[in-house]
């Protein structure tokens, strides 16, 4: 029989002693466990690999842009771009890992080049006898042969290559050897890499993002709300949904996969790290069911604000911030009136003005710290500052 029980304790941050413990056996490292997608968190991915193999990282396979949108629009797929990003980020970059591999996932094809060219050039990795083909020793070359084999055929003549993720096309050509499914690939490719963590996506089905704005306008995809490759928004973002790409899906018809509420369900720390406020994070907790298995597991759960401007975040204090990140998961769990049940703690850089953190505190009664974390010369957090902060309350 096993009894648990609830404790306090006072922490130090950062506290050495568990820092230095993490960093001697990383194999034995605490289960951090993260909602994102996007780069925003692969320099912590970084670092955090130093310290643990244990943290979970589950994606947003909702991206409309760059080149994962060309790959939903051939193969009406999920995206797969922040995926093997988050993949390479956690793989094992030492002579004891797989870096002929990695180089290979790693590669994007120019912008510049002719078609026939770039077409030329992904047939001959598929053949074998491109050069970084060429250096994977078998049978692992031939298993990556037969995901590009697939992937060459299942995109015909037409497929547009340029600036295209090689590691993105393997992913593609895995994900229809599987019967379109990417649990196996991501597993396989986790393991050809050495990935040091778990990489997932929060669900796995084809679905846009859905945002409806204060001026009640209804805007659908990814693109359309991230200021890159859209104009951006014109106010801000009220509520973000799940659509089909033409209406509203609602949460229950999305639910989270038991594999998924297993892992939050065995984490030591949960954490909503920077990213874009809406497609990076919120997007995660969508799905029926993040919201209950998040609020019944009793541990510090901290929201990490983005620094510097987030076009989805636009005209958001730090509490309207927090408000639309507890908001889809108090719907799902029905702990709109204990806030605490979803977030602990808000770690914030010492910039952010102190009233803003006053306010998150009396409004929810969430802890708000101001911490030194920034990076000296960039509007970035510092990754091993805040590595060392999130392993310090666990």
């Amino acid at each position: 029989m096993i009894n648990k029980v609830i404790t306090e304790r006072e922490i130090s941050l950062p506290d050495d002693l568990r820092v230095a413990r993490a960093l001697s056996a990383p194999h034995l490292g605490p289960r951090i466990l993260f909602f994102s997608g996007g780069s925003a968190l692969n320099g912590v991915s970084r670092v955090l690999k130093r310290y643990t193999f244990n943290s979970t990282h589950l994606i947003t396979p909702f991206d409309s842009g760059g080149s994962s949108q060309i790959l939903r629009q051939a193969f009406d797929m999920p995206a797969v771009g922040d995926l093997r990003s988050r993949l390479m980020a956690l793989a094992d970059e030492t002579d004891l890992g797989q870096p002929d591999i990695y180089a290979l996932f790693s590669h994007r094809l120019s912008k510049q080049k002719q078609q026939a060219d770039l077409h030329e050039s992904v047939l001959n990795m598929t053949a074998g006898t491109h050069p970084l083909t060429r250096a994977i020793p078998q049978p692992m070359r031939l298993l990556i042969q037969g995901f590009l084999s697939k992937f060459m055929d299942a995109a015909g003549t037409d497929f547009d290559y340029r600036g295209a993720s090689i590691g993105n096309l393997i992913l593609a050509g895995g994900y229809l050897a599987n019967d379109r499914q990417l649990e196996p690939v991501l597993f396989l490719m986790s393991k050809m890499v050495d990935v040091r963590g778990t990489v997932r996506a929060v669900v796995d089905v084809n679905l846009q993002l859905g945002a409806e704005l204060v001026n009640g306008r209804h805007i659908i995809g990814q693109r359309e709300m991230s200021g890159k490759e859209a104009p951006p928004l014109e106010c801000a973002i009220k509520r973000l949904f799940l659509s089909n790409g033409e209406h509203e899906i609602t949460a229950k018809d999305v639910p989270l996969s038991k594999r998924n509420r297993k892992l939050i369900g065995q984490a030591d720390l949960i954490c909503y790290p920077p990213g874009s406020l809406y497609s990076s994070v919120i997007a995660n907790l969508l799905p029926a069911g993040v919201g209950r298995a998040i609020a019944a597991r009793c541990v510090p759960k901290v929201y990490v604000p983005s620094l510097g401007n987030d076009p989805e975040a636009r005209d958001l204090r730090l509490v309207d911030q927090v408000q639309a990140v507890l908001h889809p998961m108090a719907e799902d769990s029905g702990a709109a009136s204990e806030p605490s049940r979803l977030m602990t703690h808000v770690i914030c850089d010492e910039a952010t003005p102190e009233d803003d953190c006053k306010e998150v505190s009396k409004r929810y009664g969430i802890m708000c710290l101001r911490l030194p974390l920034k990076q000296v010369d960039r509007l970035r957090y510092d990754p091993e500052k805040l590595t060392k902060t999130l392993l310090s309350f666990i």
